[in-house]
């Protein structure tokens, strides 16, 4: 409980400075914000009116208190360009961007875990090499190649999957799955290249410790020593890396959508910002700071369960 209530802790000081540097986007932009969000054709009144709705003439800690005492209400703002609200335009795009992410996610765990656990049974053999050469040039393709690369052979040329558009697993799941996979394969190429190089050094270790030569020597077959034995304590730096890779696949689908025409988050951010909306760059950014923020909350969380030495250290520590 004494590790949970440390990591819970931290939780609230970090999305409190999170909250802080996404509401200074809009402050530390050079030149007045309203005529940012306004362009070039407007009224006076309209600039009133920007000014008083974003409460510029307002202290710098009013407008802090009152924007984020908004944010805890669910009210993130309106957009200026669409008159909608910024929490409805995220949550309408959010399941296109999870939906994604999720699967990308699950593509490259179900591919990396079996090759670095072969490769590390493996280890010097010309098994290991391919494994590891072929993680290697999947680390040096960018997601936005890989994507192109995909569109290019498995939609133009073979018409296999389509190369643009969305439809929502709702509507039609076999046609959602359809136009997520390409997407979803293109998030999860360099996710591989490190899951697998990463997972296979560390079961390599642990494939000499002593408690693995016991499990062999109890006559223990080799499937169940790399995945009972060896595989749980070899997956901290495999959790820790998926944490930071959340954040990494948020990032990679606003370059994904934008290839792919897919409305999710990605696409709006991109959208908003060439448009000049602040109010929605603004809530998109706090949005998918606050998701990798709570995404490596919960990785802490898993440390204690996959090494309960890791709690018992901490409890140690503060007492």
């Amino acid at each position: 409980m004494r590790y949970v209530m440390e990591r819970s802790t931290r939780l609230v000081v970090t999305l409190f400075l999170v909250s802080i540097i996404t509401f200074m986007l809009v402050v530390l932009l050079p030149g007045d914000p309203a005529l940012l969000v306004l362009g070039s054709d407007f009224t006076e009144a309209d600039y009133l009116a920007v000014r008083e709705d974003l409460r510029l003439d307002d202290p710098l800690p009013v407008r802090y208190a009152d924007w984020l005492g908004g944010v805890f209400q669910g009210d993130f703002g309106t957009s200026y360009r669409t008159n909608q609200p910024v929490l409805e335009a995220i949550v309408d795009r959010v399941p296109v961007t999870f939906q994604i992410m999720i699967v990308g996610l699950l593509i490259a765990l179900l591919v990396s875990i079996p090759l670095a656990m072969i490769a590390a049974y493996r280890s010097g053999t010309k098994t290991d090499t391919v494994v590891s050469t072929s993680s290697l040039a999947m680390l040096s393709i960018p997601n936005f190649m890989l994507a192109l690369i995909l569109i290019f052979y498995l939609s133009v040329y073979l018409g296999w999957f389509p190369a643009t558009g969305w439809v929502s697993f709702g509507q039609d799941p076999m046609g959602s799955l359809r136009a997520t996979l390409l997407p979803a394969i293109a998030l999860a190429g360099a996710e591989i290249g490190v899951y697998t190089r990463l997972l296979r050094n560390d079961m390599i270790s642990t494939l000499q410790e002593d408690f693995i030569t016991l499990a062999r020597a109890k006559g223990a077959s080799t499937p169940r020593v790399l995945f009972r034995h060896a595989l749980r304590p070899s997956s901290l730096s495999l959790a820790t890396v998926l944490g930071v890779q959340i954040g990494v696949a948020l990032g990679g689908s606003v370059i994904v959508e934008t290839i792919f025409a897919l409305p999710g988050i990605g696409r709006l951010l991109i959208d908003s910002i060439f448009q000049r909306d602040l109010v929605i760059v603004q809530g998109v950014v706090l949005f998918i700071a606050v998701v990798y923020v709570l995404a490596n909350f919960v990785v802490d969380l898993l440390y204690g369960v996959l090494d309960p030495r890791i709690r018992k250290g901490s409890a140690s520590a503060t007492a």
